[in-house]
């Protein structure tokens, strides 16, 4: 059951980030009057879908993020084109659905071949029907119909080329925007759950114990608070305590540790583990600060001293990677959902701050100025406001292609990667 809690924290938090910034595209889209035609978590094979109002949600098979897919952004892939047959079914004067195949089962439709047809701007079709060329105008929302699946028409002042280029960057930069927002209310959240410090720590404590480690070996538990070791008492230094561990290689300390309402004596052999020769015992040691309730206005200020603090630490880490890039500094969602575990088996309240951290990182990472990001697409619509005109759509369309591309190599090495470490 612990590793079905562990599992389902993990996904859904996933799922939660990942939804609000696509959510953010999405709302914003649809406030412009763009068609928003799919609302999808995930990519590649669809996993379960529906369909509310204009926009099919649907949940896919691979857990590498998302997208809200707007009319205009990539060609149609249903289209009428002159010397087609087609099949037209009325309401009143005007054209509610085409069909496209298997017109001999369709009834009460009008059949002819496609005379002229212009469904973006005067929303018309010519036909020519027994011939007799006959004009049908054509609703906003009328469906293209073509093996067994409905295409919803995209009149030009539904399309994302149509709109502003502030109400179009606003569709874009939405997504991290939310993601922006959500990392503060779970920065805040936390902060409420966690409390804040008091500025004098009391005691040292046991954090995460290795397995096969001193020690593990020697019955130390995760929350244990030490309170001597051989004799003496350990005070709140922590790195004091890491000296004598270092000191005592291959040598018995006796650990005096309260569990609970016992005191229990530990004698533990710390062993040599690393390339520099340096003794350990496999834990963390935890300097612990007592914690007081938040006030309203706290909760305000640390949430935002966390966004900043994380804000530079994750541009540091970007520096780092430039300045000595190596593919074991990369983790992709293998590694990140192996981190998450590990966060969620320490509690609610470690994962919510985790989660707070990994929905800043997705925002700063989609506004990077890499093609296929959300970064990309502002950049180039700040050339179009700075040129007076658009750049040409099918050159945009295979810049974000390729960088696409790209970052999906790259998501597969780095997944092979992380399993390869896994089973090493």
């Amino acid at each position: 059951m612990e590793l079905l809690r562990i599992i389902f924290l993990t996904v859904f938090m996933f799922f939660i980030i990942v939804t609000v910034h696509e959510w953010g595209h999405y709302y914003f889209a649809k406030r412009a009057g763009i068609l928003v035609r799919e609302f999808a978590i995930g990519f590649g094979p669809k996993l379960f879908s529906y369909k509310r109002g204009e926009t099919q949600f649907t949940l896919r098979l691979l857990p590498f993020g998302g997208y809200a897919r707007m009319a205009g952004e990539d060609p149609e892939l249903v289209d009428l084109s002159v010397g087609q047959t087609i099949a037209l079914r009325l309401e009143g004067d005007e054209v509610r659905k085409i069909y496209l195949d298997r017109l001999d089962s369709r009834k009460n439709v009008i059949r002819g071949e496609v005379v002229e047809e212009d469904l973006i701007d005067r929303l018309q079709v010519t036909l020519n029907v027994d011939g007799e060329t006959l004009h049908y105008p054509v609703h906003p929302q009328a469906m293209l119909v073509a093996k067994g699946k409905e295409t919803q028409i995209a009149p030009r002042d539904r399309q994302y080329g149509s709109k502003t280029v502030a109400q179009r960057a606003l569709s874009i930069f939405a997504g991290p925007l939310m993601n922006f927002i959500l990392a503060f209310v779970l920065f805040a959240l936390h902060t409420q759950m966690a409390g804040i410090p008091e500025p004098d720590p009391t005691h040292l404590e046991v954090g995460e114990v290795i397995q096969n480690m001193p020690a593990e070996d020697a019955g130390v538990r995760q929350g244990d608070i030490i309170e001597m070791v051989n004799g003496f008492k350990v005070g709140t230094d922590a790195n004091g305590l890491i000296e004598m561990i270092k000191a005592s290689k291959d040598k018995a300390m006796i650990w005096t540790v309260k569990r609970g309402e016992q005191t229990i004596d530990i004698t533990l052999i710390p062993k040599v583990v690393d390339e520099q020769g340096d003794a350990k015992v496999g834990t963390s040691i935890i300097t612990f600060y007592p914690t007081r309730s938040a006030s309203f206005g706290e909760t305000f200020t640390v949430a935002g001293d966390n966004m900043v603090y994380t804000t530079k630490a994750i541009f540091l880490g970007f520096q780092q990677l430039i300045n000595q890039f190596s593919m074991d500094d990369l983790g992709g969602p293998v590694r990140t959902f192996e981190v998450t575990g590990q966060i969620a088996k320490q509690g609610i309240t470690q994962l919510t701050y985790w989660a707070a951290i990994l929905s800043l990182y997705l925002g700063i990472f989609n506004l990077l100025p890499i093609p296929a990001l959300d970064g990309s697409r502002l950049i180039f619509l700040a050339v179009e406001a700075l040129r007076g005109k658009p750049i040409d759509p099918n050159r945009e369309g295979l810049v974000h292609f390729i960088g696409f591309a790209m970052l999906f190599l790259l998501m597969i090495a780095v997944t092979y990667n992380d399993i390869l470490r896994l089973i090493g």
